[in-house]
C-alpha cells in the first residue's frame, strides 16, 4: 500500500512537472486570412495563434516585413525588444499579451501609412523550432475632394476636366452620363506626392451641343467606396463655335460681294459680254474660289498636323495658337483676294482702253 500511494504521489508531481516545463513539441502558427484592409491614418491590428494552443511567454516572437533581421516588433525572453526594430515603427507598435497563456498574440500598428501597406511575417520561435503566418495588409485611403473644371470652349469642341487627390491605390475612374453609361475619356493621367498617394486627372473632349449632364466617378478598387461630382452642359458652352463658323461665312460673303462689285464696275466700264470666258467676272469668281480652297487646304493641313495631346498641360494654348492662325489667315486671304482683283481688274481696264485707243488712231 505504501509503494502504491509512493507511486501515485510521483505520478502526479511528475505530470505537474511536465505540465509547467517548456513543451518541445511540434506546432503551427495560424491567423487573419488577409489581406486586411487597414485605412489610412488608423489603427491596425493583427493576430497570431499557435496549434494546438500552449502557452508561449517563453517563445521569441517577432513580426517583420522583408528580411527576418529588420523585424517590425520582436518579443524575447518576456519582454519587448526595441533596439532591433526597423526605426519607423519605433512607438507606433504594441504587443498585446493578454492571451499569450493560450498561444495568441496581436500586433496593434497606430497611425497606419501608405508604407505599411504589403505582408506582414508573425514567427513563434521555441528553442531551435519556429514556425510562421504571413498576412498581407492593403492600405486604403479615399479622397472626399472632386473637382470638375470646365475650360473655356475652342475650335476642338469643350473640355472639362477632373481632379481628385489623397487616393491610395490608384482608383478607377471613368466618366458617365445621366443615364449611367461610360462615356470614352479623352485621355487618364495620374501622379503620386510625397506620402505616395494618388492624385488623379481625367479630361473628357465634347465635340458636339448636346443638353447633358456628365459625372466624374472614382472608385477605391478594394473597398468599393466611390465619389462622384456632375456638371450640366449646356448648349450656350457651344456658343463660341456658333460663332467661329458665322465668322468664315461673313468672310466668304465679303469675298464674294466684293469681287462682284469689283466685275460689275468692270463691266459697265467696257461694256463687254458676260458670256466670255475673259470677263471680268469670270476671272474674279475664279480667284474667289482658288482663294477659298488655299484657305482652306491651310486650315485642314493645321487641324491634321500632330497635336499637342488632350492631357498635355499646353493643349489649350496650341488650341489658341490654331484659332488665332486661322483668323489671321483668313483675314490675309480676304485682303490678298480684294488686293489681286483690283490690280487685275486697273490692269485689265487699261489693256482694254489702250486697245480702243489704238484701234481709233489706226482707222482714222
Amino acid at each position: 500500500m505504501e509503494c502504491t500511494g509512493l507511486c501515485f504521489y510521483g505520478h502526479c508531481i511528475v505530470m505537474f512537472l511536465l505540465h509547467i516545463t517548456p513543451s518541445s513539441e511540434k506546432f503551427t502558427v495560424t491567423g487573419l486570412e488577409g489581406p486586411v484592409l487597414a485605412p489610412l491614418g488608423g489603427n491596425l491590428e493583427l493576430s497570431c495563434q499557435l496549434l494546438p494552443p500552449q502557452h508561449a511567454e517563453h517563445m521569441e516572437i517577432r513580426w517583420f516585413r522583408d528580411h527576418y533581421t529588420q523585424p517590425v516588433h520582436l518579443y524575447r525572453d518576456g519582454k519587448d525588444i526595441y533596439g532591433e526594430t526597423i526605426s519607423k515603427y519605433v512607438e507606433r507598435t504594441e504587443l498585446l499579451k493578454d492571451a499569450i497563456r493560450e498561444g495568441r498574440m496581436t500586433l496593434r500598428i497606430f497611425n497606419v501609412t501608405v508604407d505599411d501597406d504589403g505582408p506582414y511575417h508573425c514567427v513563434f520561435k521555441d528553442s531551435n523550432f519556429y514556425e510562421e503566418h504571413i498576412t498581407e495588409v492593403k492600405v486604403t485611403a479615399v479622397s472626399l475632394q472632386v473637382q470638375i473644371h470646365v475650360h473655356p470652349p475652342n475650335t476642338k469642341g469643350l473640355i472639362v476636366e477632373c481632379n481628385s487627390g489623397g487616393w491610395f491605390p490608384q482608383p478607377l475612374m471613368e466618366w458617365r452620363d445621366s443615364r449611367g453609361e461610360v462615356i470614352p475619356a479623352a485621355s487618364k493621367s495620374h501622379s503620386q506626392d510625397e506620402g505616395k498617394l494618388f492624385n488623379i486627372k481625367m479630361i473628357l473632349l465634347i465635340r458636339e451641343s448636346s443638353s447633358q449632364k456628365v459625372i466624374c466617378c472614382l472608385q477605391n478598387p478594394l473597398t468599393g467606396q466611390e465619389h462622384r461630382t456632375s456638371v450640366a452642359i449646356s448648349d450656350a458652352f457651344f456658343s463660341w463655335n456658333k460663332k467661329w463658323k458665322m465668322i468664315l461665312v461673313m468672310i466668304l460673303c465679303v469675298m464674294v460681294f466684293s469681287i462682284m462689285v469689283s466685275s460689275r464696275q468692270i463691266h459697265l466700264r467696257n461694256q463687254s459680254r458676260w458670256c466670255t470666258w475673259t470677263a471680268p467676272w469670270v476671272i474674279g469668281i475664279l480667284i474667289m474660289i482658288l482663294s477659298v480652297l488655299i484657305v482652306i487646304g491651310v486650315l485642314v493641313w493645321l487641324h491634321m498636323k500632330q497635336r499637342v495631346p488632350v492631357s498635355d498641360a499646353h493643349f489649350e494654348l496650341d488650341t489658341l495658337w490654331l484659332e488665332d492662325r486661322s483668323v489671321i489667315l483668313c483675314a490675309l486671304m480676304v485682303s490678298a483676294t480684294m488686293l489681286t482683283s483690283y490690280i487685275y481688274f486697273k490692269l485689265k481696264a487699261r489693256l482694254q482702253k489702250e486697245n480702243h485707243l489704238s484701234e481709233v488712231s489706226s482707222s482714222n
